[in-house]
């Protein structure tokens, strides 16, 4: 529609030009306040010129959509004022193409935006509605915040179904112009990592090049605009070349690596009997780099990521026996791989940037200050997936944050939320006051589930948080609650969301027995925050799992790699001892019994508050609250009765344990309704790809245990713990054999 319009209007160039004379004569060169404010409706023409850069083309036509919603037809577009009727809403990028309309300036610096309104006498046109940015991407937030503050559009609607109200016309408010500063963060995006929902919901069709359907990147990529980010990782374990990275590129944003792909060398793709060692073979990985970089197309704009890790998100000590247990080394290495990466972009970027983030044992190594960052490198500190930033309080004016709101580590969340937003608000707070505000990257994981504190993270990267105000927290839950769930909700819902994030029991000081994908045991991360960390949705699953292989394989457990490069051979697992054993079960069962009864109080409130809601919003609250709730609860209440099962099963009272196993199946099947509720219309087969937390895989062994204790010879399931294997292999399936090429 919009190339149509462009056209049309094309061939007229000089009555144009003449009608367009007449009007600026008239002009009124200040936007006015003398006059009643403004009426929208979908008469009005948004006028873009058409040298405006593709990106906000693309947001204009989400605009034209908003419109279509609110009033129930699209506007008219042109590239310039001629045929419009009496209202005109202009969108205007630096070169402000109609010199006589004196738009209010976005004064705020880069990113900034601003909205006025400039009235007209003589000429067809009365009022101009300015959307104005200092710059491109300016431009594009200018177009969403008109869309979320005017015409009621959820800059979330694509994950929370939220329609815009219908109306007929829509008065601008008397405080309509303002100037849009500057955000506080300079770069803020998101990383859909662990991407299984994704992958499972709506695979890409053949030929896309990508895992997710581009489809779902658009939606992703827009969603992130809305918000004001300016940035994506677009994947996990992706290639310079895939589709997603360029399609992100088309709608705006830059394109930034996550740690453990550095200037996107897909190190879970290394070729196979190629060795990975900076201390033995340095060529080896400077030549991947160098064409990792090359497979970057020139009219992307990429924040490139630099640093030295392992396979799959390993520490690099576990793949070079020189630096493991020597800190200075590995250190040193890390720093030597940082210059050289540098060198290898800078050859054919002269003015690249870069950043570096600190991901567990680089936290621990710039604490030590083993690692030397050159000073245009942003450092970025990361949390360990619950919020908890790991600093130790050295943050410094320049650096930046990686914060996940939803984490895959087999004891953190997937399928709900789990990092309160006192906590966001807090750990930022402290990294805006320390003047930390380069970099915020917030690990989504699959977006959907987390939907509520991703907007909080974003907002606090924009505008920074709230004035200082010890409730600012609950004023967000009331603020989200009234406008997904509707105004009579909100008190109630925010209360819940309180009792929500409080009910998990905190994470044991016993840790759980695995080995990272590259086969190495993982040191206890030091203690560098004071931020509780709770057991999330995954805990449950992932202990039982490993409970139930443990006694049903006589403790022969093997584990199928994850995200390490096919070649990577399967391993046995730690065995347990007899005492770690009952440890374990003693303190799986204190646990869920102190929590049980928090889980079932919020989820009495959670049911009672349901009357509240706007009928119209019933099925969302389902899906963000009930179903969010009933996964913590009846898998808390499933690990629960599986422990007490295995002790019983132990002491010899397999009439007991047999039936807490049919509980705990039971528990199971009530969380797998619950999500089938949450998959209405669009959202059909959403957890079909639940293969991380694998709610069906604990299923499977609660069942099979089941059978084993009333037939001792029912068939067994194989001893291999295979959860997250089967994520990757979907995840990565358009991949085929690629590997990285280090020629």
């Amino acid at each position: 529609m919009f190339q149509r319009a462009v056209l049309r209007n094309r061939q007229h160039p000089f009555a144009f030009l003449v009608a367009w004379g007449m009007i600026v004569v008239s002009a009124i060169s200040a936007p006015a306040a003398r006059r009643s404010n403004v009426a929208i409706d979908s008469s009005v023409t948004i006028v873009e010129s058409a040298d405006e850069p593709a990106p906000v083309r693309r947001a204009t036509e989400d605009l034209l959509s908003d419109f279509g919603k609110v009033f129930g037809q699209t506007p008219s577009l042109a590239n310039h004022m001629e045929g419009s009727g009496q209202v005109a809403i202009l969108i205007s990028g630096p070169q402000r193409p109609y010199a006589g309309i004196k738009c209010a300036e976005p004064t705020g610096g880069a990113e900034s935006f601003a909205f006025s309104v400039v009235h007209l006498a003589g000429g067809p046109v009365r009022d101009v509605v300015c959307l104005t940015g200092a710059d491109m991407r300016g431009t594009i937030y200018g177009i969403y915040q008109f869309s979320q503050a005017v015409l009621g559009v959820d800059p979330m609607y694509l994950w929370t179904d939220k329609e815009p109200e219908k109306r007929s016309s829509i008065t601008l408010p008397a405080d309509f112009a303002h100037v849009y500063p500057k955000p506080v963060f300079k770069y803020r995006g998101f990383f859909p990592n662990d991407e299984d929902l994704l992958t499972g919901w709506i695979p890409a069709a053949k030929g896309e090049h990508t895992g997710i359907s581009l489809k779902v990147w658009d939606n992703i990529f827009e969603t992130t605009l809305r918000l004001k980010g300016n940035m994506i990782v677009p994947g996990t374990w992706i290639f310079p070349d895939d589709a997603q990275v360029e399609a992100a590129a088309k709608r705006g944003l830059i394109v930034n690596q996550h740690h453990a792909i550095p200037l996107g060398v897909n190190v879970a793709r290394w070729p196979k009997d190629v060795p990975y060692n900076f201390s033995t073979h340095p060529e080896i990985l400077e030549r991947a780099w160098t064409n990792a970089v090359a497979m970057y197309k020139p009219d992307e704009e990429i924040l490139w990521s630099v640093g030295l890790r392992g396979l799959s998100d390993s520490s690099y000590a576990s793949l070079d026996p020189s630096v493991r247990d020597n800190d200075p080394l590995l250190g040193k290495r890390i720093s030597n791989a940082i210059a050289e990466q540098m060198k290898i972009v800078r050859a054919k970027y002269p003015k690249a940037e870069f950043v570096t983030d600190l991901w567990q044992e680089g936290a621990r190594l710039m604490q030590k200050g083993l690692i030397q960052i050159p000073p245009e490198v942003t450092l970025v500190w990361a949390d360990t997936g619950y919020g908890d930033m790991q600093d130790g309080g050295k943050v410094a004016a320049g650096q930046g944050a990686y914060f996940h709101v939803a984490m895959m580590n087999g004891n953190a969340n997937q399928l709900s939320e789990m990092v309160p937003v006192a906590v966001i608000q807090e750990e930022l707070g402290r990294y805006i006051k320390a003047g930390a505000t380069s970099y915020i990257l917030v690990n989504t994981s699959d977006i959907r589930p987390v939907a509520m504190t991703t907007r909080a993270l974003m907002e606090v990267a924009w505008g920074g948080v709230p004035a200082e105000n010890p409730d600012a927290d609950e004023a967000f839950y009331r603020r989200w609650a009234a406008e997904e769930f509707g105004a009579k909700s909100a008190d109630a819902v925010t209360g819940i969301y309180k009792e929500y994030f409080a009910a998990p029991s905190l994470r044991s000081a016993m840790p759980p027995v695995g080995l990272t994908s590259a086969g190495n045991a993982p040191p206890a991360p030091p203690r560098l925050s004071n931020v509780p960390r709770e057991e999330g949705d995954q805990h449950y699953h992932s202990e039982m799992r490993l409970l139930l292989l443990d006694r049903l394989s006589e403790h022969q457990v093997a584990a199928v790699p994850s995200q390490s490069p096919k070649w990577t051979p399967p391993r046995l697992m730690p065995e347990f001892t007899t005492e770690q054993r009952a440890a374990r079960l003693e303190r799986d069962i204190r646990d869920c019994e102190d929590a049980q009864p928090r889980w079932d109080a919020v989820w009495q409130h959670t049911v009672a508050a349901k009357t509240l809601v706007d009928p119209d919003r019933e099925q969302y609250y389902q899906a963000a609250v009930l179903t969010m709730i009933t996964i913590n609860r009846e898998s808390n209440r499933a690990l629960l009765l599986v422990a007490r099962a295995l002790q019983d099963d132990a002491a010899g009272d397999t009439e007991k344990a047999r039936n807490e196993a049919g509980e705990a199946l039971q528990a199971l099947d009530t969380v797998e309704a619950s999500m089938a509720l949450a998959e209405y219309g669009k959202w059909k087969s959403w957890y079909r790809g639940d293969w991380l937390t694998g709610v069906y895989r604990t299923r499977e062994l609660v069942q099979a245990y089941g059978d084993h204790l009333r037939d001792p010879m029912a068939k067994l399931p194989a001893p291999v713990a295979w959860s997250g294997w089967e994520a990757y292999f979907h995840i990565t399936e358009y991949e085929g054999d690629r590997s990285v090429d280090v020629r």
